[in-house]
């Protein structure tokens, strides 16, 4: 199997047998377009550097600088991928990578907002009834509000309604006590 995906800038890369980081080699290359090819996915146009060699552990992969169009240069601006299938185009990693996207956002959500970093299941009927558990909730911050919406905007609209029926709870307990014990006694 192969692997695309995103590299952290301070990697190292051997260019020509020299040791150097990713983000050193790509401001020395970006003085000028000359090395970089404009490469358009989904719409939208990027600048591209393809580094073909060998990183630390693995052989002959593919490590792609990236900078958007309107920001070509810009430190802040630089992606890097990877790809461990050198037979890949520039064009097939990116627009693979892209598809691969949508997919960390949710995991990142999961474990954000959905304790999916926190789970202690050993059981394999376990971890499936987990995630069938996790991807309705998941689904349900999304359409459950009676709108279609992004999961951040239904995950707090759902907590807000969970919270306004808490209050509503104790204020019903509380209109229904005479002192505060009977409150706690009702109330718990």
């Amino acid at each position: 199997f192969h692997t695309i995906g995103a590299l952290k800038t301070n990697r190292l890369l051997y260019p020509s047998g020299m040791k150097k980081k990713l983000r050193e080699l790509a401001a020395e290359l970006s003085v000028t377009h000359r090395e970089f090819d404009l490469v358009t996915v989904k719409k939208r146009n990027y600048y591209v550097y393809r580094y073909e060699g060998n990183l630390n552990g693995i052989e002959n992969a593919v490590v792609l600088l990236s900078y958007p169009e309107k920001a070509f240069g810009n430190p802040k601006a630089l992606r890097a991928f990877i790809s461990t299938n050198a037979a890949l185009s520039t064009q097939e990693i990116l627009s693979w990578y892209v598809c691969r996207w949508p997919i960390e956002v949710f995991f990142r959500q999961c474990k954000d907002k959905l304790a999916l970093d926190s789970y202690q299941i050993r059981s394999a009927q376990g971890i499936k009834r987990y995630w069938l558990l996790m991807s309705l909730a998941h689904f349900m911050c999304a359409v459950g509000t009676g709108r279609f919406c992004s999961f951040e905007t239904g995950y707090h609209e759902i907590c807000d309604t969970i919270q306004l029926e808490k209050y509503r709870y104790l204020f019903q307990c509380a209109k229904e006590s005479n002192d505060f014990d009977s409150f706690m006694k009702f109330a718990v």
